[in-house]
C-alpha cells in the first residue's frame, strides 16, 4: 500500500498480545525526512507516531473519522520522545504503537521506532477523549471493549 504522497510507503499490521493492543507500521525514510547531515529530523518521529496511532485505532475497527462522526475527539495533551540512534535516508523502519493505558477519559499510547531489531527512538503520547463541546468524556463503550478485550467494558 502507498500512503502519504509520492515516494512514501508504509505497511501495517495489528495484533493483540497478552491483552495489549499493538500495531506495527512500516515506513521508508524519504529524502525530505532528513536534515543537512542526512539524519531524520526529530519532528518526523512525531509524524510517524501519529501515523502509527491512526493505523492502530483503524486496525481496532474504529477509525478516527468514525469517532469524530460519533462526537468524540482525541487531542494530544502530552508528547514525549527519546532518540537513541539516527535513522537515515532510505532506511526501512517499523513503528510499533501500543495502547499502554486507558483510564477514564485518558488514553496513553507508547511508540518504538526500530530499524530491524535496533531501537532508534521511543516515546508516548497522552490523549483525552472530548465531546463536541470540548469536555472530557469516557471513550465509547465499543472502543473500551476493543482496547481491553472485555465485552461490556464500561463507558461510564
Amino acid at each position: 500500500m502507498r500512503r502519504g504522497g509520492p515516494g512514501s510507503t508504509w505497511r501495517g499490521s495489528g495484533v493483540r498480545a497478552m491483552g495489549a493492543v499493538q500495531h506495527k507500521l512500516e515506513v521508508r525514510v524519504r529524502y525530505v525526512d532528513t536534515d543537512q547531515m542526512g539524519v531524520v529530523h526529530h519532528a518526523r518521529y512525531f509524524e510517524w507516531f501519529e501515523m502509527g496511532r491512526t493505523e492502530l485505532i483503524r486496525a481496532l475497527g474504529l477509525p478516527y473519522r468514525e469517532l469524530e462522526q460519533d462526537g468524540y475527539h482525541l487531542p494530544v495533551v502530552e508528547a514525549h520522545a527519546v532518540y537513541r540512534r539516527a535513522a537515515r535516508y532510505d532506511d526501512v523502519l517499523t513503528v510499533v504503537s501500543t495502547v499502554e493505558e486507558q483510564r477514564g477519559a485518558r488514553l496513553k499510547i507508547s511508540y518504538r521506532v526500530l530499524r530491524g531489531h535496533e531501537l532508534l527512538a521511543e516515546g508516548y503520547t497522552v490523549h483525552v477523549f472530548l465531546n463536541d463541546d470540548g469536555r472530557p468524556v469516557r471513550p465509547p463503550r465499543r472502543f473500551a471493549e476493543l482496547v481491553t478485550g472485555r465485552k461490556g467494558a464500561s463507558r461510564d
